[in-house]
């Protein structure tokens, strides 16, 4: 048997559960370098077993006749690959009028609501995204400007629940674009290319096309290497405090709805523990954690540990509320 391209065998290779083969997988495609090389590689893999593979393209309509393009490209080539493709549009909401969070905050939300629906229907047990190495080290970078803890400085997860019975899985943590590219030419694979990912006027793009090149010109050639490895750094720091935050959380829970929190943290409980906890709690609430940096983690914590009555509105349109004793937190 010929041996894999070394992309494909970075990407088996990064797989956790080696017995993947044995279950359904869906992969989240755009049409973008990145999913065109996540599909191409484990299409190649896929020799065995009784799962399937199957393709998520999510069409948010804010590129017009481009997002349309680049959904018949996905499609026709799940076609070509004999790949089952399901195709997912935004539902209620309009993605033009997201809301106090953010357009690409809510696009995220729509996007990954369908990956679950579409996982929930053909019974698969991992939901797998084309974030590379490149993409890992702009996270970092866009956190660090932003402001945060050592939490934020882990990174982008290789793995966390989508939901009970899924998992999302990101193997190509470990992959740099630049190979990414390559694998593609030698396969002679187009892709779709988005124009959205040139404009300046965001800051993750700033970050890719301005800051991450001229730290690489003029500071340390290996600089995406060097933020890596603060990133697994970081994850290490973060996996020996995870436990103890876990903990915490629970003594302090007092009542738990999708809207409302309310804790009774005792005041004189560490300050970087309480800012743990909050951030823990976010995610398990899936409130937006996109425009909490430091600062605000840090006034939250302030507030829980003041012992002073006290209110405040935080992003995301979370009411915190400091009375007898207890943090209470709405959102809207």
């Amino acid at each position: 048997m010929a041996a894999h391209p070394p992309l494909e065998e970075a990407l088996a290779a990064a797989w956790p559960p080696k017995d993947w083969q044995e279950v359904t997988v869906l992969l989240a495609i755009s049409g973008g370098a990145d999913s065109m090389a996540l599909l191409r590689a484990m299409h190649a893999l896929k020799q065995a077993g009784a799962g399937r593979l199957v393709v998520g393209h999510f069409n948010h309509g804010l590129r017009a006749d481009a997002a349309n393009r680049d959904e018949r490209f996905v499609v026709e080539l799940c076609d070509r690959l004999d790949v089952l493709c399901e195709v997912g549009r935004p539902k209620g909401a309009n993605l033009t009028e997201p809301g106090q969070d953010g357009i690409e905050a809510a696009a995220r939300r729509a996007r990954y609501a369908f990956l679950q629906r579409v996982a929930a229907k053909w019974g698969a047990r991992f939901v797998v995204t084309a974030h590379t190495a490149d993409d890992q080290a702009e996270t970092i970078l866009h956190r660090i400007v932003r402001g945060t803890g050592v939490a934020g400085l882990s990174g982008i997860a290789r793995a966390r629940p989508l939901c009970e019975a899924t998992t999302l899985l990101r193997p190509m943590l470990g992959i740099r674009r630049a190979d990414v590219l390559a694998y593609l030419h030698a396969l002679d694979q187009p892709y779709c290319d988005d124009e959205t990912n040139a404009d300046t006027q965001f800051t993750r793009n700033r970050i890719r096309h301005r800051l991450l090149p001229l730290l690489e010109a003029e500071f340390n050639t290996n600089a995406v290497d060097a933020i890596l490895r603060l990133g697994t750094l970081a994850g290490e720091v973060q996996e020996v405090f995870a436990p103890i935050v876990d903990q915490l959380l629970e003594q302090c829970l007092l009542e738990s709805t999708p809207e409302r929190v309310r804790l009774r943290i005792p005041l004189d409980s560490d300050r970087y523990l309480v800012r743990e906890l909050l951030v823990t709690l976010w995610r398990r609430q899936s409130w937006p954690l996109q425009a909490m940096g430091l600062a605000e983690w840090d006034a939250l914590a302030g507030m829980a540990l003041s012992g002073q009555p006290g209110k405040r509105t935080f992003p995301g349109n979370v009411t915190a509320v400091f009375e007898s004793g207890q943090l209470i937190l709405e959102r809207q």
